[in-house]
């Protein structure tokens, strides 16, 4: 058949099309999204929020909720400690991280608590799954209508394990809540998350989640990793009888996770007590019998400490407001930067949205503005004037139209 070359051309850009296609739905998910959540385990009240209701991949948090199951069945009598699961072929064909286990073997359902806990093993994560509701698939609907129950309104699972599926998504304070019913629904099986070391025919397994070696008081709960979400982290530590649970997502290294982490759960200690950061709740609270000019004093010299007024309409329909605090020729850097404008000034930020915004002119190399957006004119206004007192970049700006509806997204 003979192809003229009207046909060659709409055939080579119906390839590209194609291509395009496809290279924006592999490389979409590669941009992990940073987000942080405090949150004190007993009253459920957050003390530290960045980007805490913005949706990402939770990777092997998910197991969380794995567990939540299991704790619950053996709380009811459909599981015991010592009941043996088959394996399927199914759950022995899962990718690492995984036990190794073979078609038709058996595990305890006390060894496979562990080795989700320790090894995050993606085969058990499936064994329990199967065994729980038959198939994974089941499961994972289980697991949704669970979260919904709990409060988890931005959550929805896919699979058992937390491996890459573009429809497995959660929220750092989803995860806050999902911990937090961990700990009070089944203080007796909590402890497990503590485990150092595990050891399964004859190979022994340490825990992923090093927090609970290095940072005083801490005692779980689990790490998770897929290249989409980058490094998370939910963590919890107790302290002068008082318990913080933390949620980390968008990590650049475990390493680096960590370390911000532990700053996050000293700042929300030192909240807990009173010093030297007091709650924005708090904080509204003594202002409101302030003189203005010591009010206006302490916005400017204590920012991380600002009135919850303040921070109020960020809820309202006039976070119409952003601001930009920087320029740059890479994406990582201007991310980095809005995170770390966002974490010296909490009570005014830490309910805005941060967003890198390209901007190309002609032929050149895009720039890459870093945002913080969804803010009340007060809150931009003021969070520039501290930042340019500090010798950093920051421009208000109001939005309008299309900018508001990325700002939502």
């Amino acid at each position: 058949m003979r192809v003229d070359g009207r046909d060659r051309f709409l055939r080579l850009a119906a390839a590209c099309v194609c291509a395009v296609g496809i290279s924006v739905l592999s490389a979409s998910p590669g941009l992990a999204k940073y987000a942080s959540v405090i949150m004190d385990a007993e009253t459920g009240r957050v003390v530290h929020a960045v980007n805490a209701n913005t949706r990402n991949y939770p990777a092997s948090l998910t197991k969380m909720m794995t567990l939540y199951m299991v704790f619950a069945a053996l709380e009811d009598g459909r599981l015991s400690m010592d009941q043996r699961l088959k394996v399927s072929a199914r759950a022995a064909r899962q990718p690492s991280s995984k036990l190794g286990l073979r078609k038709g073997q058996t595990i305890t359902v006390e060894q496979a608590i562990l080795a989700m806990v320790t090894k995050s093993a993606n085969d058990v994560a499936a064994t329990v799954a199967e065994a729980l509701s038959g198939s994974e698939r089941n499961f994972a609907l289980a697991m949704t209508a669970t979260a919904r129950r709990l409060g988890m309104e931005r959550t929805i699972f896919r699979n058992a394990s937390g491996l890459p599926h573009r429809g497995q998504q959660s929220t750092a304070r989803d995860m806050a809540v999902l911990a937090r019913a961990l700990i009070i629904d089944f203080p007796r099986h909590y402890r497990f998350f503590s485990t150092r070391t595990f050891t399964f025919g004859g190979v022994r397994h340490r825990n992923h989640n090093k927090m609970i070696a290095t940072y005083d008081g801490a005692d779980g709960i689990k790490t998770g990793y897929i290249r989409a979400s980058g490094f998370n982290l939910v963590a919890s530590a107790t302290r002068g009888g008082r318990r913080l649970i933390g949620v980390v997502f968008g990590g650049r290294s475990p390493r680096a996770r960590d370390r911000h982490m532990a700053k996050l759960l000293d700042k929300g200690f030192r909240v807990l007590n009173g010093t030297p950061t007091q709650t924005a709740a708090a904080e509204g609270t003594r202002k409101k019998k302030a003189r203005p000019a010591t009010r206006k004093r302490r916005a400017s010299t204590r920012p991380a400490s600002a009135s919850k007024s303040a921070a109020a309409p960020a809820r309202k329909s006039k976070s119409q407001w952003g601001i930009q605090v920087g320029a740059y020729m890479r994406y990582s850097p201007a991310y980095e930067r809005a995170v770390k404008v966002v974490e010296r000034l909490p009570s005014l930020l830490e309910n805005g949205t941060i967003k890198v915004v390209p901007l190309k002119i002609r032929n050149r190399r895009p720039v890459y503005r870093a945002r913080i957006l969804g803010l009340s004119k007060k809150q931009a206004y003021r969070a520039c004037r501290i930042l340019k007192k500090r010798k950093m970049d920051c421009m208000e700006m109001r939005l309008k139209g299309l900018q508001m509806a990325f700002a939502g997204s």
